[in-house]
């Protein structure tokens, strides 16, 4: 890793209180934090960190705690428009694992930051012991309703509005979004983090459609290295309108599935005392039966 990256002034110690440096990674810096001694979790979303905070501060008692801002996205460096892909994504994931030797992690994975981490996963797959698929995807986009709204939301136009009004980083910061729980100047740090990342959000958006070869080097994987990798799915009760949770249990019919109560797109937020335990209890249940039987097959 290189340097310690220092908080800027919109994101105080008390908001975001984890060891944080950067790593370049395709002649960009990105932003990678830390908490916590144990088994790695290496958290990951495609809109920035902070909605992992209140999961990690209860977890990092148990565990190694890490997370990783996208190119483009929170702390991490600025990337042109036409490097806001997910394959480039996927490098950042890929390094991470890397520089800082990760092996036996689980991935914790949102949002279109799902595509990405599964393919820093199938490329290295024998460092990846467990998958926590929060309100994701790991397949290419089909149907009219889902390539629909990647369209629209990874448009010109809605990028352009975005940027002049941030209606949809406020819109997040709401108890619809992230800010269930958090108080205003943590509100605030969030905002400010997603307003200065907008672009790149939703020009990962716009990759997203057209990334089949991703899409298919992530199928090969979950049908061969990674089939059968423990699954734990956390969606929340009101955020599921594509069916995502049956499309999980058909890869993985061994998947644990979680369902928030009155969660949106951010169960993590929502409830992060519910999510952190169940994190916590599917871990143990997934390394109680690996230490039983050390030679079984991955389920």
């Amino acid at each position: 890793m290189d340097e310690p990256l220092s908080h800027p002034r919109w994101l105080p110690a008390a908001a975001w209180p984890f060891e944080t440096s950067e790593l370049e990674v395709d002649r960009t810096r990105i932003a990678v934090s830390q908490a916590g001694r144990g088994p790695t979790l290496l958290f990951y979303t495609g809109i920035g960190s902070f909605i992992w905070r209140d999961v990690m501060r209860q977890l990092s008692a148990d565990f190694r705690c890490l997370t990783l801002d996208p190119p483009g996205i929170g702390l991490s460096a600025p990337v042109p428009r036409s490097q806001a892909t997910l394959e480039r994504s996927a490098r950042a994931v890929g390094a991470v694992m890397q520089a800082l030797e990760l092996h036996d992690l689980t991935l914790v994975v949102h949002d279109s930051a799902g595509p990405p981490a599964f393919a820093a996963a199938a490329r290295m797959p024998a460092r990846v012991s467990g998958i926590v698929a929060v309100n994701t995807f790991g397949w290419r986009p089909s149907g009219f309703a889902f390539r629909g709204m990647l369209a629209l939301m990874g448009s010109s136009g809605m990028r352009a509005i975005s940027l002049s009004t941030h209606a949809l980083s406020r819109l997040t910061a709401t108890t619809f979004g992230v800010g269930r729980h958090l108080d205003k100047a943590s509100r605030r740090a969030y905002r400010m983090g997603i307003q200065r990342s907008m672009g790149s959000f939703h020009d990962y958006l716009r990759d997203a459609r057209r990334s089949d070869a991703l899409y298919e080097e992530i199928a090969r994987a979950f049908a061969g290295p990674l089939r059968g990798l423990p699954l734990l799915t956390i969606f929340g009760e009101r955020n599921d309108p594509l069916g995502f949770q049956p499309q999980w249990k058909a890869r993985f019919p061994g998947a644990r599935q979680i369902v928030i109560p009155k969660g949106n797109h951010f169960p993590m937020c929502d409830d992060p005392d519910v999510v952190a335990a169940e994190i916590r209890q599917w871990h143990r249940d997934v390394t109680h039966v690996r230490d039983r039987h050390p030679f079984a097959a991955r389920v």
